[in-house]
């Protein structure tokens, strides 16, 4: 497995915090890493509201890459709650897909961080909709 993963992993956790913030609001319960196309890690939480309001992980580290002026992601992991990876959502697989539709299956997913499973976006998510 590649060093970089071990750095995501550790941005990811670094930023992961689950907490309350309100009655109604918390965020942290999972976090997200994206590497983007020019090397750089963007990190993200889920904000998990008693609504429809809130937001994955990957999406919120999505965001704050394209905030960042970047849009081409390379690799994405998500830690859950319990400290161990998994796979990105069917949202935020959806998000990837619509920002990179030519490209996306290119994209590496790190579906296992202790069996250093990794697979591709397009393996995960093999046939688009539109």
């Amino acid at each position: 497995m590649e060093p970089i993963w071990k750095e995501m992993f550790q941005a990811a956790r670094a930023v992961q915090n689950g907490r309350k913030i309100s009655d109604y609001v918390e965020a942290g319960g999972v976090a997200a890493a994206i590497l983007s196309s020019s090397g750089k890690i963007y990190t993200g939480v889920c904000v998990d509201t008693c609504s429809t309001l809130g937001i994955c992980a990957e999406r919120n580290a999505i965001f704050n890459m394209i905030t960042n002026g970047e849009q081409e992601i390379k690799k994405v992991l998500a830690v859950m709650p319990n400290g161990k990876s998994g796979a990105p959502c069917g949202a935020c697989r959806e998000l990837m897909v619509q920002l990179m539709p030519d490209s996306y299956q290119e994209v590496e997913v790190l579906m296992d961080f202790e069996a250093e499973e990794i697979i591709t976006l397009g393996e995960l998510t093999p046939k688009w909709w539109i």
